[in-house]
């Protein structure tokens, strides 16, 4: 296996720790809405997609969640997110791997970009990444379609051949798959849905000091 030449994170549940709080909120959002859907059930539907993908889905049982619910969404991210974010545990030994043969890397993410600078900032990780963030505002189709990611690998010069995928969502690992990228799928949360990354053509691991050796990076 070869090392790649652009390493591509997912940042919900990959890089920061916000997939917990973000979930019980859209949980708690979508069922006071008329739409009943547990945290559980809302991590293994949503998690990984856009909101404005969420919103088309839970939209079309007839279910309104009002014109300005992504944007009611992303207000009251500073609220949510107050407490901090905490870093994915070991990510920065990860990201150490990468950045010491000098390999590529960036971002690509459902979320906007300025939610990824609030919760990368928050973890500290911000530094790495502030000029190479790729959201699915960019795209027409965000993830499980591939063209985030093939925007992201495009924009950095890369065939995507030669770029991997770091994700925790099995509509991520689709994306990265049907971008013809090889996908690695953190499986470390209690509530990773490990059959899903698998079937989807993750490899899955468990931890961040492990993944270096299972690529590899040189």
């Amino acid at each position: 296996m070869r090392a790649p030449k652009l390493v591509i994170f997912d940042c919900d549940g990959v890089l920061v720790d916000t997939e917990p709080l973000a979930n019980r909120r859209l949980s708690a959002w979508l069922t006071e809405a008329g739409f009943p859907v547990s945290y559980e059930d809302c991590r293994r539907q949503f998690v990984g997609r856009s909101l404005t993908s969420v919103q088309k889905e839970v939209e079309a049982t007839g279910v309104s969640l009002g014109s300005d619910f992504v944007e009611r969404w992303y207000r009251e991210l500073p609220d949510l997110f107050g407490s901090g974010v905490e870093a994915i545990p070991h990510i920065e030994t990860f990201i150490g791997a990468v950045q010491d043969p000098g390999i590529a890397y960036c971002v690509a993410s459902s979320a906007r970009v300025d939610k990824m600078h609030m919760t990368l900032g928050q973890a500290g990780l911000l530094p790495h990444f502030h000029d190479v963030l790729f959201s699915a505002t960019m795209v027409k189709r965000g993830k499980p379609f591939p063209d985030l990611f093939l925007h992201a690998a495009t924009t950095m010069g890369f065939d995507p051949a030669d770029c991997i995928v770091i994700e925790d969502s099995v509509a991520g690992a689709r994306a990265g798959a049907a971008a013809g990228m090889r996908v690695f799928a953190y499986g470390g949360d209690l509530h990773a849905d490990r059959d899903g990354l698998a079937a989807a053509g993750g490899v899955l691991f468990d931890d961040m000091r492990h993944l270096a050796g299972l690529i590899p990076i040189v």
